[in-house]
């Protein structure tokens, strides 16, 4: 994705873009303690009800109104019968509400606010043979923590990202290859380092003690125990004296890079791109420790009054063609295999390492915290995401 691709999305998309990644992680398939309610997934498509009601991040539903050029929804329409109406949700917490209200047939869900959706009975499974486009989806993507449990799949993944470190290639020398440099080190730039600002946050920290703390035994920053989450939190504590301001909006955070007020911290993809095409002085990279990171999955609600036009949608948003379409305006990798081929920018896959398997091996996705440990321990209980919320006030104090 070049430059005057982002900064239209950035444009036409504003603030809002920030929260799509508003997700938590995982690595394999979903928790043995955890069992949600026994719903069954639709058996067969029926006659299309004529409309679907949508909520999405910013510029996932795109259908002309904010630039003329970019409009996936009304082909939708034409080809379905199926009026599509979105709402625009600026937070993983707004997207589990508004599911709550039974007025939305689908979401696009980061991994924060899935398993919540799960739990709650809000979201039902999804017969993947009803989504034919299903079958070119990334190995990686299916049947993993935040978008499956015990096998069974509760959405259609839709793209995926990683948390990257970026720096200012004049201020930050030797150039950073750990994660320490936002936290053990990151005194040597204080009042210029910048965090994400989420409670899904907190997994940064915990990757990072992963390695350089082993003896804490960490094997999933989503699966702390007290002991794992206390230390997790301290050393975020301890990095908030260095911290000049925590990004939601990601413009900000590129025109703090432009202006020298931050010198190194997390960022997306996109965010370096659209930072270097602004000509700041900015490199990124995966550190040695890995990254966390994020994967949207389009999810049914349980009480779907459109389900059959859900399904048109969520098989609509991943063929090849749309999915580059939006990979390329939101500044993600597609979550279809095929849409590489397709995407006007050529080099967009390889930008984004859609088809790098052993890449996002490395990354941890958001996957909501839950009291049953998401690393197969029975014996334990972990922090779940309310918790998260608190100790993320107190950690800004």
């Amino acid at each position: 994705m070049r430059m005057s691709r982002s900064l239209k999305a950035a444009t036409a998309v504003g603030a809002l873009l920030l929260a799509t990644a508003c997700g938590s992680s995982g690595t394999s398939s979903s928790a043995d303690g955890f069992n949600p309610p026994d719903l069954k997934a639709q058996k067969k498509l029926g006659k299309t009800e004529g409309k679907v009601n949508l909520i999405a991040w910013a510029g996932y539903v795109e259908d002309g109104s904010n630039d003329p050029k970019v409009d996936w929804a009304s082909d939708f329409e034409k080809q379905t019968g199926c009026q599509v109406s979105a709402k625009t949700a600026a937070t993983s917490d707004e997207m589990v509400s508004l599911m709550k209200s039974g007025q939305y047939d689908a979401v696009s869900a980061s991994g924060d606010a899935s398993l919540r959706l799960i739990a709650s009975g809000d979201a039902a499974p999804v017969n993947t043979k009803l989504v034919p486009n299903y079958k070119d989806v990334f190995a990686g993507l299916k049947n993993q923590d935040w978008n499956s449990v015990h096998g069974v799949p509760y959405g259609i993944p839709h793209g995926r990202g990683a948390n990257l470190l970026m720096y200012n290639t004049k201020k930050v020398s030797p150039a950073p290859d750990s994660w320490s440099a936002v936290f053990d080190k990151a005194s040597a730039h204080k009042g210029k380092v910048t965090a994400y600002d989420s409670p899904i946050y907190i997994a940064d920290a915990a990757l990072y003690l992963m390695k350089s703390k082993p003896s804490l035994g960490i094997k999933n920053p989503y699966a702390l125990d007290q002991k794992q989450f206390d230390a997790a939190v301290h050393l975020l504590k301890e990095q908030n004296a260095n911290i000049g301001e925590y990004w939601g909006d990601y413009l900000k955070e590129i025109s703090a890079f432009k202006s020298g007020n931050s010198v190194v911290g997390t960022a997306w993809q996109v965010i370096v791109n659209a930072a270097q095409a602004e000509k700041a002085p900015v490199k990124a990279v995966m550190p040695k420790e890995g990254a966390t990171g994020w994967s949207d999955t389009w999810m049914i609600s349980a009480k779907a009054k459109h389900p059959n036009c859900a399904y048109k949608w969520m098989d609509w948003i991943i063929s090849p063609k749309v999915n580059a379409q939006v990979a390329e305006y939101f500044g993600e990798a597609p979550s279809n295999a095929k849409s590489c081929a397709l995407t006007s920018v050529k080099d967009h896959c390889a930008t984004y390492h859609a088809a790098d398997e052993p890449y996002w091996k490395k990354v941890h996705f958001w996957t909501t915290p839950v009291p049953q440990c998401l690393d197969g321990r029975k014996d334990t209980k972990c922090v779940p995401y309310s918790k998260w919320v608190q100790a993320w006030t107190e950690i800004k104090g």
